[in-house]
């Protein structure tokens, strides 16, 4: 193989990687792409060299996607198999009689790779609603609001930062393992965002603050890195939060994202300077 088409194998290997752990929209994947290959070339290798780096990835092994996804996925995968090649490729029609045969359970996992190698995981409802909030499942405005933070570290280094509405915590996690913070406040209001919040934070290898946490053992979570930034949970409700109340965690950095496209970043010297003149929003 050329090195030109090699480099273009490559690139269309991450991109399946990244979208499929992520749970992307099956429509962002770039298919294709993917058929010209398949088009190009006789052989089924490209295909197994996909189902490595999505169904068969450490990462979705270990913490598996949603089932209704997974099948999903591979059934397309199929299809574009089948509209090229006339031979059955056995892995792939085994990968989708196991997944059949899962039962759906009602969290499934989400799995960011960030610019540093490292990776954030989300346990996620699959319920875009459930248990009478929004905040279980992770919205792109949390996905752009931690790719203009890693792409601006230094709003983030060896300062406190308090996250207003965290959900799922995705911004939080990907700020915490590449931004250097000194300490992050995640911070929502409702009982069961902030039950699942502090699993993932866990999962991701951090350690909480005992004042604010569940306790340490959390299944599965990794050992907590020393170098980490000190990290809370608090239930806070942005709609009736007072000055002082706000104060008292003393932010040097406030950020916030909604279920649409938007977010805001926030600064303050101290915490008595808090007010409205203070916030700038990133994407304008």
């Amino acid at each position: 193989m050329a090195p030109e088409e090699s480099a273009d194998v490559a690139l269309l290997l991450r991109s399946f990687e990244r979208r499929f752990l992520a749970a992307r929209t099956l429509r962002s994947f770039p298919w294709q792409s993917l058929e010209e290959k398949l088009r190009d070339s006789s052989s089924s290798e490209l295909l197994l060299d996909i189902l490595q780096k999505t169904m068969k990835h450490p990462l979705c092994v270990k913490h598996p996607p949603s089932v209704k996804y997974a099948r999903s996925f591979l059934s397309e995968l199929i299809r574009k198999h089948e509209a090229v090649h006339t031979e059955p490729l056995d892995e792939l029609y085994e990968a989708l009689a196991e997944i059949l045969t899962t039962e759906e359970p009602t969290q499934c996992h989400r799995s960011y790779l960030l610019p540093s190698g490292d990776s954030v995981t989300l346990s996620e409802s699959t319920a875009i609603i459930s248990h009478g909030t929004t905040g279980l499942v992770t919205w792109n405005a949390a996905l752009y609001l931690a790719e203009w933070a890693m792409e601006n570290p230094a709003a983030f280094t060896n300062r406190t930062v308090l996250e207003l509405g965290s959900g799922a915590g995705l911004t939080g996690l990907a700020i915490c393992k590449t931004c250097r913070p000194r300490a992050y406040v995640f911070s929502d209001c409702h009982s069961r965002v902030l039950q699942q919040l502090r699993g993932n934070v866990l999962l991701n290898g951090l350690s909480l603050q005992p004042s604010i946490t569940t306790p340490a053992q959390h299944p599965g979570h990794d050992t907590p890195d020393t170098e980490s930034p000190r990290v809370t949970v608090a239930q806070l409700d942005w709609d009736i939060v007072t000055v002082s109340q706000l104060a008292a965690l003393q932010p040097d950095v406030v950020i916030a994202t909604g279920p649409y496209p938007a977010a805001i970043v926030g600064t303050t010297q101290r915490p008595p300077s808090w007010g409205p003149g203070s916030w700038r929003s990133p994407f304008k």
